[in-house]
């Protein structure tokens, strides 16, 4: 890189501010340009220092991280990463446009600090790519209105498995396509890379925005009509074939590609369990994960769905999916889950 990345640090922790800037700063592609301790610090610093990424932590005094997000985002857009422990609001700030969270250690605990210093790093790469999505700022392409609801799907449809991969920004990505889905669609899985704990929070708030109910997977669950199963944090999930029908197994297993849950792994096992009777959705994030596993769906005869470069926050997997010709069709967000019914209806 030729330039380092400006990190501002806003924490109310005088502790754990230090940790941040003593091990950001000992990356030779970051440079820490300034801290705030609170929310209202930060909102006059910002605009002044003009970083390239903000670290946010969840929980402050007088203003709470999700707030402030809500509140600097639409006058100065500017990544932001989020530090939280075990919170759901933190897919509050997702929605008001942070692009990414990293679950705060157990300082204590061996080892942890290090994974999260690596996993904020990492994430600080990524977000300074980053597309910033402001709330309230129209779609490069305007959201149309599901097709065929309230239509039966055939017999062929009902035995279709869908299978959705996404990182950095599929979160809210995952549920612009979710939420436009009838409550009879065909099983779904979807692998979101998210750490432990956070899952189960996710697949609630989930089911309690969409039509289709949203469950934290478990080993044995049905893929079935009517149903969304996520994969849990730090798990592996493939789908398995069991007669007719289709369960899932979540497993400890190695990472791959770099992330546990993987993609690729969901791809591939969808792949080989479904072959034809499936459709595969990758969406945005940064990387390649799920790539190879859309094209082994797509050569078994799988409708492969890729999101576009115009709604992406980051476009990196799915433009190595499209790049190595495993996409049927590249359309925005807003339109995947018309691209996807008009696909089942077909069937």
């Amino acid at each position: 890189m030729n330039e380092k990345i400006r990190v501002f640090v806003v924490d109310d922790s005088l502790l754990f501010r230090k940790v941040l800037i003593d091990n950001l700063s000992q990356n030779p592609n970051i440079e820490v340009v300034g801290y705030a301790i609170d929310a209202f610090d930060a909102e006059r610093k910002i605009p002044v220092i003009k970083p390239d990424v903000v670290t946010v932590d969840v929980e402050m005094p007088r203003l709470n991280g999700i707030d402030f997000v809500k509140k600097l985002l639409p006058n100065y857009p500017v990544p932001v990463i989020l530090v939280s422990s075990l919170n759901l609001n933190v897919f509050e700030a997702l929605s008001a446009g942070a692009v990414d969270f990293v679950r705060k250690p157990d300082m204590s605990a061996s080892n942890t600090a290090s994974t999260f210093i690596n996993t904020l790093i990492s994430k600080i790469f990524i977000a300074s790519r980053a597309r910033i999505r402001v709330p309230g700022v129209p779609s490069p392409i305007v959201s149309q209105k599901p097709v065929g609801t309230g239509r039966p799907f055939s017999l062929n449809a009902g035995n279709t498995v869908i299978a959705i991969g996404a990182s950095t920004g599929g979160t809210e990505a995952t549920l612009q396509v979710l939420k436009n889905l009838p409550p009879d669609t065909p099983g779904i899985v979807v692998t979101q890379h998210m750490p432990e704990g956070f899952t189960k929070m996710y697949a609630d708030r989930l089911n309690h925005l969409c039509q289709m109910n949203v469950k934290e997977a478990q080993t044995g669950d049905v893929v079935e009509r009517g149903q969304v199963l996520i994969a849990p944090g730090d798990l592996q999930m493939k789908v398995i074939r069991s007669g007719s029908r289709y369960t899932v197994s979540c497993f400890s297993g190695e990472k791959v590609s770099g992330h546990r849950p993987s993609v690729d792994v969901l791809f591939q096992s969808v792949a080989d369990a479904a072959g034809a009777s499936s459709v595969g959705i990758i969406m945005t994030g940064m990387g390649r994960d799920g790539a190879d596993g859309l094209l082994k769906m797509k050569k078994k005869g799988a409708f492969t769905i890729g999101q576009d470069a115009e709604s992406c926050v980051v476009y990196g997997m799915p433009m190595v999916a499209y790049n190595i010709g495993a996409v049927t069709v590249q359309t925005a967000c807003s339109n995947i889950s018309n691209v996807l019914l008009k696909h089942l209806y077909t069937l």
